[in-house]
């Protein structure tokens, strides 16, 4: 099998507006970057704003292994399978960070014969909308720090300045805590974040458009005086600055798969401490291009406790699109881990060759994860279709096993997905699955009520979604709670920052751990995204690299191609 980089370097590419125009969008719709990407312009929606949407997908997992269990790839695969029974397609999916990409986890495009190309491109620098949010971001921390340095009018208190600034690298040993202004500046200590976890990012994947942007960007908190009144970037007279350099990044990028179906690529912020899904914009646009009859397929962040929640409960509401169905991605390597039993699984480490081989027993014990993610799905009234996401090891006992246990815990269908080796044609039957759940009766409702209290919102979440016995706020938490109820925000829906490793807060927690009680630290708030989130265990906003890095592998050869990137 070649590797993910030598399949799409092996695929000719079409022109974008090729497969623009294919997509139903006109050339003067178009902002070209190259000959294989460009951006649309939201101009697009008032042309199309009379044509009904299509079906809307969401694609989630299974609580994953560190390696992950194939979601991007079972995305692609199911968008190619559904091109080739004749369904008009668009996907829609997040951007990846260089930092995940030069570090640990690798790129996002998906891999095998389910990829989205250019690769290289899409999983570097695109089209700069990560750049754009990084500078946007320390526009602000800069303009802050020059408040405090000239007079301090606004009497911000320096120990309750929340903003720190970013970058878009794995670089959490030198710059996750960092004290600065030794130069002639105003001494404080600070920190870095990686660019996907600003707020800046959460809102661009949550704006409907440009006047949106601007009000949101306008409502960010950047820090509080010192008679606790909260400062914003209205108030530091930067926002407007900041959306001037958010302008072009509020449109999608255009891209195609290697079967020459459109993609969306669009936002990317994180699933841990932001909604990790991608925007509202492309999702709203490509329903309109597709019409009644077509499908738009999305992915969320993580397991369906994490992005798949805030996709239903901050998304659809900032949206008020409604989804048609949810596709469950499960591995047998997943599940026979959820069993508990003490399997090795690292990144840049081997497998552990127990989980390569047919073991019946560790399956059935694990099969408690996926039970619970079912159950999870159907409490928003979604049909659920679980993508058994096939590798090379994995037996016919051990998928019909998962296939059974997954019908009996309520999906409408069980599927074997084979898009990473065979592209569109290993997942037409999933597709069919896809449309027939998309025909049954749904009833999508959220998880609680806009007028619900805050630490009701939580305790909501915590039991019903991580099967939790309670909630144990902390005295910094429920402080903060009475202060955002008090300003005006208790409204606002609930994005739980913890661990995508465990239904709980505690990563080594495998299974479906049940009567343990959910501990928040503390509770924050993303203002301009709109959403609170409260801390469960300890939150890494920019993370470090390994011991072997994947950058060490990347290199461009003698004739200028890129080698080594995945």
């Amino acid at each position: 099998m070649l590797s993910d980089i030598e399949i799409a370097q092996s695929i000719k590419l079409k022109p974008i507006w090729e497969i623009a125009e294919k997509a139903g969008i006109q050339r003067d719709e178009l902002e070209l970057h190259g000959d294989d990407k460009a951006k649309v312009k939201l101009e697009i929606l008032e042309r199309l704003k009379d044509r009904p949407n299509g079906k809307y997908v969401d694609v989630t997992a299974i609580t994953p292994t560190p390696l992950g269990e194939g979601k991007t790839v079972t995305t692609i695969a199911l968008s190619l399978g559904l091109n080739r029974i004749g369904k008009k397609i668009i996907t829609c999916i997040r951007q990846p960070s260089l930092g995940p990409v030069f570090g640990i986890k690798g790129g996002a495009a998906g891999g095998g014969y389910s990829q989205v190309l250019p690769m290289e491109d899409f999983n570097l620098h695109l089209t700069g909308d990560v750049h754009a949010v990084s500078i946007a971001h320390n526009l602000a921390a800069a303009f802050l720090d020059n408040h405090l340095q000239k007079g301090n009018k606004l009497k911000i208190d320096p120990a309750a300045i929340n903003w720190r600034r970013v970058v878009d690298l794995n670089d959490r040993w030198a710059l996750e805590r960092v004290v600065i202004g030794l130069g002639e500046g105003f001494v404080r200590e600070s920190g870095f974040d990686i660019s996907v976890a600003s707020e800046l990012m959460a809102i661009l994947a949550l704006a409907s458009d440009l006047a949106d942007l601007r009000k949101r960007v306008g409502r960010v908190i950047l820090a509080y005086t010192y008679d606790g009144k909260p400062v914003t970037t209205e108030d530091l007279k930067c926002a407007g600055s900041m959306t001037v350099l958010l302008k072009d990044a509020i449109k999608p990028n255009l891209l195609q798969t290697i079967e020459y179906t459109p993609v969306f690529v669009h936002a990317g912020p994180f699933a841990n401490i932001a909604h990790g899904n991608s925007s509202i914009v492309a999702d709203k646009i490509a329903l309109k291009l597709v019409g009644p009859d077509g499908f738009v397929v999305t992915e969320s962040g993580f397991g369906a406790d994490m992005g798949m929640e805030k996709f239903f409960n901050i998304k659809c509401r900032a949206s008020g699109l409604i989804p048609s169905c949810v596709v469950l991605v499960a591995s047998i390597r997943a599940l026979k881990m959820h069993s508990g039993r003490p399997y090795q699984v690292a990144p840049g480490q081997p497998l552990d060759e127990r989980l390569t081989k047919e073991d019946l027993g560790a399956l059935s014990e694990g099969m408690c994860n996926l039970e619970k993610h079912v159950e999870n799905v159907r409490l928003f009234g979604i049909p659920v279709v679980v993508a058994i996401n096939r590798f090379s090891t994995d037996t016919e006992a051990e998928m019909k096993l998962v296939a059974e246990g997954a019908k009996k815990a309520g999906a409408a269908a069980a599927v074997i997905n084979e898009g990473w080796a065979k592209g569109g044609a290993g997942a037409t039957e999933l597709a069919k699955a896809v449309v027939e759940a998309c025909n049954l009766k749904s009833e999508f409702r959220f998880l609680y009520p806009d007028d619900m209290p805050l630490e009701e919102k939580i305790r909501t979440i915590a039991t019903k979604v991580y099967g939790a016995k309670d909630i144990e706020l902390e005295p910094l938490a429920k402080k903060k709670l009475k202060q955002f109820t008090k300003g005006g925000y208790g409204n606002l829906p609930i994005c739980m920052a913890k661990t995508h490793l465990s239904l709980s807060h505690d990563p080594t927690l495998k299974g479906r751990p049940r009567d343990f009680i959910l501990p928040v630290r503390d509770v924050r708030i993303s203002a301009g995204a709109g959403f609170i989130y409260p801390l469960c265990g300890a939150m890494r906003t920019i993370p470090g690299l390994p011991s072997h890095p994947a950058g060490e592998a990347v290199d461009i050869d003698a004739n200028g191609r890129i080698v080594g990137l995945f």
